[in-house]
């Protein structure tokens, strides 16, 4: 039997996806769910293979170097473009710390979601994450990767 390129594709990222329980999750956190409420049923495992997305550019393991951007390792409450010594910040993120912006769920959820839409001149090149619950799973993931 042969199978194309495609078809082998598919079916590895329905079996890498199929044991995330995510209509379990979804339904224990309710309709409508809040952020409060994903973050109940996220899961730092499989926020971990979700930040795959993320793992082109930024690394999240201690003493990992920056990347084409900062190591997310202890984000987590951080002050917003001060995290890294050693990545160039845009000054328009420096601002955003400047000014009191800290990553926190709230602020890492929006950040996902739209990072243009949450620091306006950002050099991020990522158009965001719409699904509520990979971004509630990606910051899971974070807040455990920090000390």
């Amino acid at each position: 039997m042969r199978f194309s390129m495609a078809a082998i594709l598919i079916l590895l990222s329905l079996s890498a996806c199929a044991d995330d329980r995510r209509e379990e999750r979804l339904r224990a956190a309710g309709p409508n769910p809040s952020l409060d409420a994903l973050l109940k049923v996220a899961d730092a495992d499989i926020g971990a293979r979700k930040f795959g997305a993320c793992a082109g550019c930024h690394k999240a393991s201690k003493d990992a170097p920056d990347f084409g951007g900062p190591n997310l390792y202890g984000v987590f409450g951080q002050v917003m473009g001060q995290h890294s010594a050693r990545f160039g910040y845009t000054q328009a993120m420096v601002d955003e710390g400047d000014h009191g912006g800290r990553w926190d769920a709230p602020t890492l959820d929006a950040w996902i979601a739209n990072p243009r839409r949450v620091v306006p001149g950002t050099n991020m090149q990522f158009a965001g994450m719409g699904d509520a619950l990979d971004r509630a799973d990606i910051i899971a993931y974070l807040r455990r990767q920090s000390d």
